[in-house]
């Protein structure tokens, strides 16, 4: 007999079969709620996998439509998309964003006409395109965030023509959202959405997503020499409702936060103060410290992966940013999830 005598309650009865389990499961994760970034560069026939990101490489305009026809027959249907753009491309106005021939926005136009079903969503901000590799304009050694608001609204007309259903502002200027969805309507893309980047911390977590791009700030006495000013603190939790609240009367379709694994609470505290659908961006550093456990042993990835990830629709997310999404929907179609 237990020492507390008969015990009338054992949640334990509730755990006793799968099937039981899965009649009471409160949180589920399914493909249609991942999206899945991608890395684009101009060239032809190119694979180039990520040192620091394994599993997951750069593509060219032409084989980045062989992965996306691969992860559609998956059931993975959205997709973020991230320029790599060449040295002679780049300057301090970030011009080459809204050049409308840019291989880009090319990729995009093609994405679309092959595949019109898929949810394709840019990235919208100066630093792929920049010389200084910063967000803003850079003007006496600060970020300069009105004049760059100007940068970001060519760009987001440039994305919203070339097909892109969804924008991605990921810069962190003050105002941007109202700036582009009052640009976007003006010029008749009412229907555009914006998926705004609305807590993106200064984090050390993107680390292989530079290296990809080679977008970090370039080392210069008289360019900052990191985000901090424009991206938030990582001590700050209940500055990310001020920033959600201005986003939402901004405009704003959706709400992000980035990191997502280390930044739970964050997750969870907005998905309490807003109405909006939440996305969790799952970086690459914290995909990259997953599958560096994996490959020592330390961990399971078949069994790791899907945890992290439904434990970011447990904290509040609707849909996740991962670079796991073709993995975990490739298990599902194996059974084994």
């Amino acid at each position: 007999m237990p020492i507390f005598g008969i015990m009338k309650s054992r949640p334990r009865r509730n755990r006793k079969s799968q099937a039981i389990r899965a009649m009471i499961c409160e949180t589920h994760l399914d493909v249609k709620h991942l999206i899945y970034p991608l890395f684009v560069q101009e060239g032809v026939s190119m694979k180039k996998e990520l040192i620091s990101l394994p599993g997951n490489f750069i593509w060219s305009p032409d084989t980045i439509l062989t992965e996306i026809d691969a992860c559609m027959a998956l059931g993975i249907q959205s997709f973020v998309l991230f320029p790599k753009v060449a040295a002679h491309n780049k300057d301090k106005t970030a011009s080459y964003a809204a050049d409308p021939d840019n291989f880009y926005l090319n990729t995009a136009r093609s994405i679309k006409k092959k595949y019109p079903e898929c949810v394709l969503i840019s990235d919208v901000a100066m630093d792929p395109y920049s010389s200084d590799g910063h967000d803003g304009i850079v003007e006496n050694g600060k970020i300069d965030n009105d004049k760059t608001l100007s940068i970001l609204q060519d760009m987001s007309i440039a994305q919203a023509k070339a097909g892109f259903d969804i924008l991605g502002p990921s810069d962190m200027m003050d105002g941007r959202i109202g700036a582009l969805r009052d640009t976007l309507d003006q010029s008749g893309f009412e229907d555009v959405s914006l998926m705004a980047y609305t807590a993106k911390y200064a984090s050390s977590f993107y680390g292989p997503f530079r290296d990809a791009l080679d977008s970090a700030p370039v080392q210069d006495p008289n360019i900052p020499k990191d985000k901090k000013t424009y991206q938030m603190d990582p001590a700050n939790q209940r500055e990310a409702i001020i920033e959600a609240t201005l986003d939402t009367a901004e405009g704003a379709d959706f709400l992000m936060i980035k990191p997502a694994v280390h930044y739970m609470d964050i997750i969870h505290l907005i998905r309490q103060h807003a109405d909006l659908p939440i996305a969790a961006y799952h970086v690459s550093g914290e995909c990259a410290m997953l599958i560096a456990a994996a490959q020592k042993g330390w961990l399971d990835f078949n069994t790791a992966m899907p945890e992290t990830l439904l434990s970011l629709r447990r904290a509040g997310a609707n849909v996740i940013l991962t670079y796991f999404a073709k993995s975990y929907a490739q298990l599902v179609k194996k059974g084994e999830i």
